[in-house]
């Protein structure tokens, strides 16, 4: 969306790292430990106008989000979670004041939980790998609620191709408009619609229900709507439920429920049990789709295939499932993952 001087256009953080700390799990479903892994330096650029295909290390945080090395000038490296469902970068305001960053215009938030006016300070100069973009506008929020240094937006990777390689852990960038790169027979290719600047994928659905997904690599779970919850709960295919607190990252809070999906299914590849968190957060109303059973695409969900393809240009989504050297164009990808943080 645009920004304008007098009246800024609104930012969503659908997603963009609401903590969620669980007040009561399910039982037998204790969040695993998240192990550390180390950065590596990004690979060489083969060519310096940024247009060749590029390979960065990737970290895991201890809330299970992807994070890659950023510099800012010639500070850094700090590492930043990749948020594909935010429509911009972020930065941590204990970082922007130790680089002592020049303030920017004041942007209107609406995160998981309120609309907030948050002050923006100008990020010079931040690269990702060989890749530098000019002066960003990035709002300065509390590093205790972002989870991290900061987050990359879509702002700086909406005209690139994001592949993200699980099995790998590697994360490579690359133009939308070069040619994508062959992968084992079986992949799955989605064609998205974009709403609001977001993939939105339509093959799909939970237990039987036909659901809207977007693809939120920020958030840490799952999380559906309450029309969702509904309709899942007039088929009788809602399991038993449990409260679950989400804080935003303004630091607002409030309860949701979250129950155990029993398949999810994306195009033609099914995910089994796994945890989903119901609310109807902002991001569902700022993409109109409170009265439309809708799904926010966590980490839970994405880590547990081998490579996930984000496409922003060409609106396509390609999923690389364990099985898909096999040929296998149906997999069942069994989910040990449980609720910690989201988006």
């Amino acid at each position: 969306m645009r920004e304008m001087k007098e009246r800024p256009s609104p930012l969503w953080l659908a997603g963009i790292a609401a903590a969620l700390a669980l007040t009561s799990p399910l039982r037998g479903q204790e969040p695993p430990a998240a192990a550390a892994v180390p950065l590596a330096p990004p690979a060489p650029a083969t060519r310096p106008d940024g247009q060749a295909a590029e390979t960065l290390g990737y970290g895991i945080e201890a809330n299970d989000r992807m994070t890659v090395p950023v510099s800012i000038g010639r500070h850094g490296p700090y590492n930043f979670i990749v948020d594909t469902g935010s429509e911009r970068t972020i930065i941590s305001r204990e970082l922007a004041s130790r680089l002592e960053l020049g303030p920017g215009r004041t942007a209107v938030v609406h995160s998981m939980t309120e609309v907030s006016r948050i002050p923006t300070v100008v990020v010079p100069g931040l690269r990702i790998g060989q890749r530098t973009m000019g002066d960003i506008h990035a709002p300065a929020l509390l590093r205790s609620n972002l989870g991290a240094a900061g987050m990359l937006g879509v702002d700086a990777l909406q005209r690139q191709r994001i592949v993200f390689d699980f099995e790998r852990q590697e994360m490579t960038i690359m133009p939308a408009r070069r040619n994508e790169q062959r992968w084992p027979e079986g992949e799955i290719v989605i064609t998205a619609r974009s709403r609001f600047g977001r993939l939105m994928l339509i093959d799909a659905s939970v237990d039987g229900q036909r659901v809207y997904v977007i693809v939120d690599t920020g958030a840490q779970i799952t999380v559906g709507n309450l029309a969702l919850r509904r309709a899942l709960e007039r088929r009788r295919r809602l399991g038993p439920t449990a409260p679950v607190e989400l804080m935003s990252v303004t630091g607002g809070r409030f309860t949701a429920e979250y129950s155990m999906a029993r398949q999810i299914r994306i195009g033609t590849a099914d995910i089994r049990n796994l945890p989903v968190a119901f609310a109807d957060v902002h991001p569902f109303r700022q993409l109109q789709l409170i009265d439309r059973p809708a799904l926010l695409l966590g980490m839970d969900a994405l880590q547990l295939f081998d490579r996930v393809s984000v496409d922003f240009a060409n609106r396509r989504v390609r999923l690389l499932t364990p099985d898909s050297s096999l040929n296998a164009t149906n997999t069942q990808l069994a989910s040990a993952a449980a609720i910690g943080r989201a988006n």
